[in-house]
């Protein structure tokens, strides 16, 4: 495929203080394309440091480096796919269900045109508001969750939408099908032994970090693949997957967790699934270690989940 190149009336003028994901140009204008990075700036739904409303921004910063071309599945990625920087969609901060409304509203014309979003987050919260948008185009949605907590709670603090009730919501409302869907990662302090149970009943693959270590990048794979079939997929990660070491700069930390090796292992043994969207959440700038380890990882997975749609579509 030939390299894709915006007209100059779908570029928008950068100027001084300016980021884009990847040094893309910032297009809002979709005609021709394929895939687009996409700002949810949104953290009124964090229940400890909050923080990742500067999220996007860092994970910008953190991108530049990032060149197109991916050795381990041999594509390049700006060849392969029409990818631009969509900019951020907005928000209102302290209102969790208007954020929905607008972060929906938002994504709305990359549903209509059939472009894969790559959201950039903002806190967990904001996930049920993009599988809303996506499940109006594909409906019921198999989930790969790759985080350190499940986020299935009923409530917390009395709240039903907040970063800890996402997918528990996701279920209820019908735009994640949990019979297909798989939760990895799961590890840390509880309230209580049956605080899984709650994924398990709604029907979700619950598969705890010592069981994940245990099977590895194929085995994970092949669960995976055997639960969404030819389901299109959002697969969702928490920067919390990763071990503090790794991820200092987000909302709740959890020791014991993967290094960033073995993160991309996990992503890319996925090739071949159907991806339909993804996002990368809790990025927590101000709590980020020298050098921003946390949004150069954050923006590493973009990247190869960038590569799987490549390779996938």
């Amino acid at each position: 495929m030939a390299r894709f190149e915006p007209t100059d009336a779908q570029v928008i003028p950068r100027f001084a203080g300016i980021k884009t994901f990847m040094r893309l140009p910032h297009v809002t204008d979709l005609d021709g394309v394929e895939a687009a990075a996409v700002g949810i700036p949104f953290d009124t739904g964090t229940s400890f440091r909050p923080g990742p409303r500067f999220g996007p921004e860092a994970i910008r910063s953190a991108s530049a480096l990032l060149r197109p071309f991916h050795p381990g599945f041999e594509v390049d990625l700006v060849e392969a796919l029409a990818v631009v920087d969509y900019g951020d969609v907005p928000v209102a901060p302290g209102d969790t269900p208007g954020s929905y409304e607008r972060i929906e509203a938002g994504l709305a014309p990359l549903v209509d045109a059939g472009v894969f979003p790559l959201g950039l987050g903002g806190d967990h919260s904001i996930t049920l508001a993009e599988l809303r948008a996506l499940a109006k185009a594909h409906g019921p949605l198999a989930l790969v969750q790759l985080d350190a907590h499940a986020d299935t709670w009923d409530e917390y603090f009395g709240q039903k939408f907040f970063h800890g009730t996402t997918f528990r919501r996701a279920v209820e409302e019908g735009v994640v099908d949990a019979s297909a869907s798989v939760q990895a990662g799961m590890r840390g302090s509880l309230y209580a032994g049956s605080d899984l149970d709650g994924s398990r009943e709604l029907g979700f693959r619950v598969i705890p970090s010592d069981e994940l270590r245990a099977i590895g990048p194929q085995g994970f794979a092949i669960e995976v693949k055997s639960r969404a079939a030819d389901r299109p997929v959002f697969l969702s990660f928490d920067v919390d997957f990763l071990d503090p070491a790794y991820a200092p700069g987000t909302g709740t930390p959890e020791v014991g967790g993967f290094t960033t090796a073995e993160a991309i292992a996990f992503l890319r043994a996925l090739r071949g699934i159907r991806l339909a969207g993804c996002d990368v959440v809790e990025v927590s700038p101000a709590y980020d270690g020298p050098g921003q380890i946390t949004a150069l990882a954050a923006a590493n997975v973009l990247w190869e989940l960038l590569a799987l749609r490549a390779v996938g579509k």
